[in-house]
């Protein structure tokens, strides 16, 4: 199950009441997508949910393909943000709350360090097949992406 499984909209309750209307409570479901994405209801948030509503569409959401939102862009963005986080040296539990600050969504500590310990491992995977390869400027590059992740 992909990290964008597990996460998931904080205060779901209040959000579903000010918008008059269920959604899902995952973050990248396709009816929480659908919702951010065409931006229909929003008007009815308090300021500061429509805020990090609206960062969140523009910085996951935002991408030329056709079938935006259905076509996986949002959910590597946020990939590369986790990412991002964790080689800034931040562990799981701030990661956490980063982006439950930032963007009102929020996983459980043991997924992410479960999602950055998959993406050491990958890593490794790919390091070994750089090495087999003989890329040694690819096996570097993979290298330092690791040390980067395992801080």
């Amino acid at each position: 199950m992909a990290i964008t499984d597990k996460i998931y909209l904080k205060n779901h309750r209040q959000l579903c009441s000010q918008l008059e209307t269920t959604v899902p409570k995952g973050a990248f479901k396709g009816a929480t997508l659908d919702l951010l994405f065409q931006g229909e209801g929003l008007e009815k948030l308090d300021d500061a949910t429509r805020e990090r509503v609206l960062d969140f569409a523009s910085d996951f959401l935002d991408c030329d393909c056709g079938d935006n939102p259905y076509c996986g862009c949002p959910e590597r963005k946020f990939v590369r943000y986790l990412l991002e986080l964790r080689a800034q040296g931040l562990g799981p539990d701030a990661i956490v709350d980063v982006m439950s600050d930032e963007y009102l969504v929020y996983a459980y500590s043991g997924d992410v360090l479960s999602f950055l310990d998959d993406a050491v491992r990958t890593l490794e995977a790919a390091e070994g097949l750089a090495r087999v390869d003989g890329a040694d400027e690819t096996g570097a590059e993979i290298r330092r992406a690791k040390r980067d992740l395992a801080k």
